[in-house]
């Protein structure tokens, strides 16, 4: 199985942490999340990975080199220029019928095997995880009429979205749907499968998950949520020894 990991991304969110350091070599623990990440694929068999990137791109390849350190093979695909999230997959010449994508900062303890094996039953073009996430308004919220009359109010309201979890299966022929040359981003993919009417499916999950691109996220997984992290990958938080089991 093969995974392409999205790891380009200059880490704006993460500024200060990531004006000489890019945000895929920011530590958890005593590990950088891709560390933590590429760990976690190679205990579900994913062997041969592609890692996308573009800022900073020198140091990335000068700390993984060719994977051999995690037992897996890693080549990199460097971007001339930004082509944002699924761009960079147009320029690939050794993708399979079915891929794993994944965003390199990314971490859960989403059963990979799972996810690929529902894909496959499907006739997808693209599977997304997702997870749910409530967002809060702060404010009270009047709802109103044409005549600028009151038909409602929520006292600070939270709402239920199904998000993206930033991993996903594809099929090959998605490549048809991106153009060359040019930033084309998950959110244009969504918008022209879903008006090109192509099958996609999503894959809801309620497990761990934790998107570090915020400063409150990154700090969160460095304090309390350290000891399920090390657990995820299966590493002793103390000795960093691997665990046998």
């Amino acid at each position: 199985m093969k995974a392409v990991i999205l790891a380009g991304g200059k880490g704006t969110r993460l500024k200060p942490y990531t004006t000489s350091l890019p945000k895929p070599l920011m530590p958890i623990g005593e590990r950088p999340v891709l560390e933590l990440v590429l760990r976690q694929l190679k205990r579900y068999g994913f062997t041969e990975i592609t890692l996308a990137v573009n800022h900073l791109s020198e140091l990335i390849q000068a700390f993984f080199g060719d994977g051999s350190k995690w037992g897996v093979r890693i080549c990199y695909s460097v971007e001339d220029k930004p082509l944002s999230t699924i761009g960079p997959l147009k320029i690939l010449t050794d993708l399979p019928d079915t891929f794993l994508v994944m965003n390199g900062d990314v971490l859960t303890d989403l059963d990979l095997r799972g996810f690929w094996q529902s894909h496959k039953s499907s006739d997808a073009i693209l599977s997304v995880a997702t997870t749910s996430r409530e967002t809060r308004v702060d404010f009270g919220v009047i709802n109103y009429d044409p005549d600028l009359g009151v038909t409602g109010f929520l006292e600070k309201p939270a709402y239920l979205n199904h998000v993206s979890m930033g991993v996903y299966l594809m099929d090959r022929r998605i490549l048809d749907y991106i153009p060359d040359g040019r930033p084309f981003g998950f959110d244009d993919l969504m918008k022209t499968l879903i008006r090109k009417k192509a099958p996609v499916r999503v894959y809801p999950y309620t497990g761990f998950w934790l998107d570090i691109g915020r400063p409150e996220d990154y700090d969160q997984a460095n304090t309390e949520l350290l000891p399920t992290i090390n657990e995820l990958i299966g590493v002793q938080a103390v000795t960093g020894e691997e665990n046998p089991n």
